[in-house]
């Protein structure tokens, strides 16, 4: 009977705590406010900061965190447009180059986002940033990091939101909480993660057509990066889709994305 009332619990909750992703439509779990994950998210950004070398004033940086805030103000136009302001409640973006041979970039939840040097010759230029710094937000936007750290949560038995769960066990807290922004996987979440991947291209494609940057540069952004990455595991073992049906996807939403387009730009 126990069993099974915990059972009626956790679906209980799960229904209780689901939300929708903006555009896509789905079902996601969440079981923190923004209120409890972006101290973190803003700590811990701040420690990355501190560690790296930051070149954020330099013509490179100045041009990234120029293609952040307007990608930064076409969210916020859009998300205005279909009724979600209240995602970006407590965001504060920032946006910064950090001096590194990593090809990567990243965006904390509540709208921190880190570009490293690594990664501009692949973008080429202001319209290869956008399709980067238009896939990092959405993952931000679409509270990806936030679902992630509440599935893990729910299948730790961790059901207090943050402040409870650090006081039960904040090793594993801290640990969770870095697995969902992106630092550290496991093999049973990777469907999950790219499934997140595939969102992200979407919204971020309709991101930068709002911001007035050409969509038709994303595939050719992703040739670029396929083409620079050398030997990839097979996909199935990766938490990011193939090159070739993340290209094959873009195309497909590409119609809608030109509608934005050529209505902003």
């Amino acid at each position: 009977m126990t069993k099974k009332l915990i059972a009626l619990f956790f679906i209980g909750l799960m229904a209780y705590s689901c939300a929708k992703v903006p555009l896509s439509g789905r079902r996601q779990l969440n079981l923190m406010p923004n209120s409890e994950i972006l101290p973190m998210a803003y700590q811990q950004y701040g420690e990355v900061l501190a560690e790296s070398k930051v070149v954020t004033n330099s013509p490179e940086g100045q041009k990234v965190v120029r293609v952040g805030q307007n990608m930064a103000n076409a969210v916020e136009t859009y998300l205005k447009e279909i009724g979600y302001t209240e995602i970006l409640e407590g965001f504060a973006w920032e946006f910064n180059l950090i001096e590194s041979d990593q090809v990567n970039a990243w965006c904390m939840p509540g709208g921190k986002v880190a570009f490293y040097t690594g990664i501009l010759p692949i973008c080429e230029d202001e319209a290869g940033i956008a399709v980067v710094m238009g896939h990092e937000i959405a993952h931000a936007v679409a509270s990806h990091g936030r679902e992630r750290m509440s599935n893990q949560m729910a299948i730790n038995g961790l059901l207090g939101g943050v402040q409870v769960a650090m006081g039960q066990d904040p090793n594993l807290t801290q640990a969770i909480f870095m697995q969902a922004i992106g630092a550290g996987g496991q093999l049973g979440m990777l469907q999950f993660s790219r499934n997140h991947e595939l969102e992200a291209d979407r919204l971020g494609l309709i991101f930068m057509s709002i911001a007035g940057y050409d969509p038709r540069e994303a595939p050719g952004f992703w040739e670029r990066m396929s083409a620079g990455a050398g030997q990839s595991p097979p996909e199935f073992l990766s938490t990011h889709p193939g090159p070739g049906r993340r290209i094959e996807e873009l195309n497909k939403q590409m119609p809608e994305a030109l509608e934005y387009y050529n209505k902003n730009k």
